[in-house]
C-alpha cells in the first residue's frame, strides 16, 4: 500500500487552482468537476461536494495539519506571496528555527495550513 493524494477542501476550486499554481507552479492533471487532481498529488474538492459525501461542518484553521513545501530560495518565495496574496493570514512570517532551517507559515484562501521551508 501507498500514500496516493492529500486532498484538501476548497470553497471555490478555481480560485485555488490558480492559487496553488501562482505560488507552487502547481499544475493540474484531472479535472473531474469538483474534484481536482494536481501535480505533486495535492486534490483540490469543492467544499460542497465535501459536504455531501460526509455530512459534516467543514472547520477551516483548524490547526490539525499542514502542507509542507520546501524551497530554496525562501526570501524569493516569501516576498512573492506577499506581493500575490498581501491578504494572506500567517501564523509566523519568515523565521529561523534553532537548527537552521528558515521557515514560513500561513493559511491559504480556504485556511488551509501550509508550511513552507528551506530543505534540511
Amino acid at each position: 500500500m501507498r500514500l496516493k493524494n492529500v486532498l484538501i477542501v476548497v470553497k471555490d476550486i478555481e480560485k485555488a487552482r490558480k492559487y496553488y499554481h501562482d505560488l507552487f507552479g502547481l499544475t493540474v492533471v484531472i479535472d473531474n468537476d469538483g474534484n481536482m487532481i494536481l501535480t505533486e498529488g495535492l486534490v483540490l474538492q469543492e467544499e460542497k461536494y465535501w459536504l455531501e459525501f460526509i455530512g459534516k461542518e467543514i472547520t477551516p484553521k483548524n490547526n490539525h495539519c499542514e502542507l509542507y513545501f520546501e524551497e530554496r530560495n525562501i526570501e524569493d518565495f516569501a516576498e512573492k506571496l506577499e506581493k500575490m496574496y498581501p491578504e494572506t493570514e500567517y501564523v509566523n512570517r519568515l523565521m529561523i528555527h534553532s537548527w537552521g532551517q528558515k521557515v514560513i507559515r500561513f493559511y491559504d484562501l480556504d485556511g488551509n495550513l501550509i508550511e513552507v521551508g528551506t530543505p534540511v
